[in-house]
Order: C-alpha cells, then structure tokens, then sequence
C-alpha cells in the first residue's frame, strides 16, 4: 500500500493570539489527513511553510501519515517500527551498562512504547499487564532465555504491541513526542512522578534518542529542551527533616536488637550504616575478614565491593545482587573507614553468637545468603513505626534505611571532621559531599548568632 501522495494542499499562516505573544499555525493537507505545525515567530513559520511548498513544486511525493516530504524522512525512520528499535538499542546498551542502570531503562521505555502505540489497548489487555509484560519480559534478559521462555499470554501481549508500534518517522509529530513526556512524567493513577524521576527519564531518553540519531533513524532529537521542557526542579541538597537525632536512633536500634529472630544482627546492620556511613549496598556485601575488630578502642572497615540488589532479570548472573565495584570509584578500589569502639563491640558479640568466619558475610540472610533489601526494609519499618510519634511517623524522618548513611555523614561535618576526609570515609567527592550536605552543616551557626548578637549589643542606642 503506497504511504505517500503528490496531493498537496497548503493553506495560508493562521495568527494566534496570545496573552505572552502571538503563534503562528502552518496548516496543509496530504490526501485526505490534514496537518498542523505551530511556530513562535512569523519569519520561522513563512520559512518552513515555503521549504514545505519548494518540495511540492519539485514534485516529491509526501508522506501522507507524517505529512513531510518522503525525502526529508529518513529510509530507516520509515522502515522500522519503534518496537523493533528499542530492542535494537537495548541489546547494544546491555553488555555496558550495570544491573540499575538496565532496569531504570525497561520502567522508561515500556510507557514511551505504550503512549506512542497506534491504537488503544484493547479491553483483554489491560495497561498494568502490559507494562509489565514491557518491562520484565521484552525489555529484560528474559527475552533471549531459551530455558526460561515466554509465557503464551505475555507474548500475545508483545505480538500484539509489536504490530501497533508506529514507524521510528512518529517522533517527527509533536503530537506523539507530547505523548511520551506525559507518559514518563505521570503515574498510571494520572499522579505526577517525583521529580527525580522525571529528570531520570529525560535523561534516559535523551540518551535513547541519541542512539537513533547516530545510526539514522532520526535527524534530529524531537524531545523538548530548555523552555520547551518545564520539567519540575530536584533539590541538590537532602531534606533535613529526614536526619535521625542520637536519641530516636539508640531506640530503635534497642527495639531492632530486642527482637526474637535475629534481632541482634539486623541491630548490627543498622549500625553499621550509622556508625559508618556505609552505603545499604556495601553493607551487605561486607566480610568478616572486611573488618579489624580490635578487642579495645578503634576497628577500621576495608570496603571494596557493593551488591546492590536489582532483580535477577537484569544481572548477568541471574542472582538478585549485583557483584559491582565502589560507586564512583575506579575497578579494584577500596576505602578504609574507622569503627567506633561502640561499633566494634557489636560486631564482635554478632560474630560470636553467629559463629561466622573469616569468609562469611558478616550479616547473612536467614539461608546464609546476602540479606535481601526487602527483609532489612522491613525491619526498619517496623522499628519506625514502634518508636517514632504518629507526628513523627507523617515527616520524611529516617522513611528510608539511606538516611542513616546521611545522619552519620551529617554528624561527622559537624563535629569538625575536615570535609576531604568525610568525602574520603563515604566514597563522595568533596564537591558532592558539599553540595548534598550544605543544608545540614550547622555547627557553625551557633558562634555566628553569638557574633552578630554582640555586634547589636555594641551598637549605640537611638536617641
């Protein structure tokens, strides 16, 4: 079936009034679908519609569906269906990028797949089943498992998306890239996502559009930028309302560690974390030949791996943890970190009662394996839940097991720790520290309010 026609039909400029400026509409007709493109400025309007119309006067056949010359469109962009190029783009991203990174890109691209499919989802397919049939079977390595293969209803799911997925030439309508932003900027309860998230995915797929651009399936990037793109703001620093007080944090430590089923090693976990800024990643993954645990005074940590916990559909070991070097350090790195005699004590009373070697993970799971994020997760919840007020309970205090790696990190700068050796204890550079931690660095704040208090008490009184 021929996509393209010489019937051509341009129509004069269209002015928009505006309260913060007139627009300009540029309106033609391919056959029978009409199409739109609105500009800012008269002089860009004039100039696109007159490329449009030179095109027409050459007798170049246009693309009834996209509404552009056939020669403006590239050959690839037409041929291969958005569908067909994700899977293209992952299996060339796959091998490079770690665990996180792969499912970050599956939650991306499984609601851009569905915002720009060419019609709706039919009723016997519902939206919940098939992002998830996206994102953990056709964007994840269950795709080229042969001894794990594709339940039937979940392949039904992705012929079916195959076929409705549009050409790559999609992206050329403004209507189809809105399409996506919405998709990535809102939940499927129609709630906006964090804002964290959306700068995630605006990266993600910028990153996405690059790859089509470099092997010709776009010409340009159609994503908005800069004005264009009023993604909500993501606050540099952290909330300091989440910061744990010494007092909240020994009281849940004494529930965690009162607790009939290995309380006393979950206890040891958490003050790890806030004793010594770990993160819940390299926490995990620690030995007991990891840790100097003297009999008096100071022990020291020597750190050199993470295990972040990601899913077994995107490690390339299949396991839910992923083998990885520090965070933002060089392959085969390590950092030593001191232990507080406190820290030390506990450590060695869990060794004792576990009767852990030199080998073992210093906090094993109940099977002996790592400790699963969703069960230490759920201890801490609990431990919230028992020990903080209902007021406390509604604020972002400690919500998250992370923010005991921030209590610690915000403890050590305000006892005067020089900030290159904080950066240096927690893995940051000092810049990041910095930036992350400015708003809860207040020792200072103390002697500058003293300062200024004596500065008004020498001033003269008015007369």
């Amino acid at each position: 079936m021929d996509t393209s026609s010489l019937d051509v039909r341009f129509y004069p400029i269209e002015t928009n009034e505006r309260v913060k400026g007139n627009t300009y509409t540029v309106r033609w007709k391919v056959a029978h679908k009409k199409h739109s493109k609105t500009y800012k400025k008269y002089v860009v309007a004039d100039d696109e519609r007159s490329k449009l119309m030179a095109a027409q006067r050459k007798r170049e056949p246009f693309d009834i569906e996209m509404g552009l010359p056939v020669t403006w469109l590239s050959s690839k962009a037409s041929g291969t269906n958005w569908f067909d190029f994700v899977v293209e783009y992952l299996d060339w991203k796959w091998p490079s990028a770690s665990a996180n990174t792969r499912k970050n890109m599956a939650k991306v691209l499984a609601p851009a797949t569905i915002a720009l499919l060419c019609r709706p989802i039919p009723d016997h397919f519902n939206s919940v089943k098939v992002r998830r049939a996206l994102r953990e079977f056709a964007f994840s390595n269950c795709r080229n498992d042969p001894d794990n293969p594709i339940p039937d209803d979940i392949q039904a799911i992705l012929d079916w998306v195959r076929r409705n997925s549009p050409p790559m030439s999609a992206w050329e309508k403004a209507e189809n890239v809105d399409k996506v932003v919405v998709a990535l900027s809102t939940r499927l309860d129609g709630t906006a996502v964090a804002a964290s998230s959306v700068k995630r995915n605006d990266r993600t797929m910028n990153l996405v559009m690059s790859y089509a651009i470099r092997h010709d399936y776009l010409k340009q990037n159609p994503l908005p930028k800069g004005k264009d793109r009023t993604s909500p703001k993501v606050a540099d620093s952290i909330d300091k309302r989440r910061l744990l007080n010494r007092a909240l944090v020994a009281k849940m430590l004494d529930w965690i560690g009162e607790r009939p089923r290995r309380g006393a090693l979950y206890r040891a976990f958490f003050a790890t974390i806030y004793y010594a800024g770990l993160r819940p990643e390299e926490a995990v993954a620690l030995r007991v030949g990891d840790a100097t645990l003297p009999e008096t005074g100071w022990g020291e940590f020597l750190v050199h791996e993470a295990q972040p916990e990601v899913g077994s559909r995107w490690t390339d070991s299949r396991e839910a943890h992923e083998k990885r070097w520090l965070k933002g350090r060089g392959e085969g790195d390590t950092r030593v970190i001191p232990i507080r005699p406190v820290l030390v004590r506990v450590l060695r009373e869990v060794i004792r009662e576990y009767d852990l070697g030199e080998v073992d993970l210093l906090f094993p799971g109940e099977k002996g394996g790592m400790l699963a994020g969703s069960v230490f997760r759920r201890v801490w919840g609990k431990a919230r839940e028992e020990v903080l007020s209902k007021r406390e309970q509604e604020t972002p205090m400690g919500k998250r097991v992370y923010d005991l790696r921030h209590t610690c990190l915000t403890t050590w700068l305000n006892r005067g720790t020089p900030p290159a050796r904080v950066a240096e204890w927690a893995g940051n550079s000092t810049l990041v520290l910095l930036t992350i931690y400015a708003r809860c660095i207040d020792g200072e704040v103390e002697g500058i309010l003293k300062a200024l208090e004596d500065d008004e008490d020498r001033r003269p009184e008015r007369v």
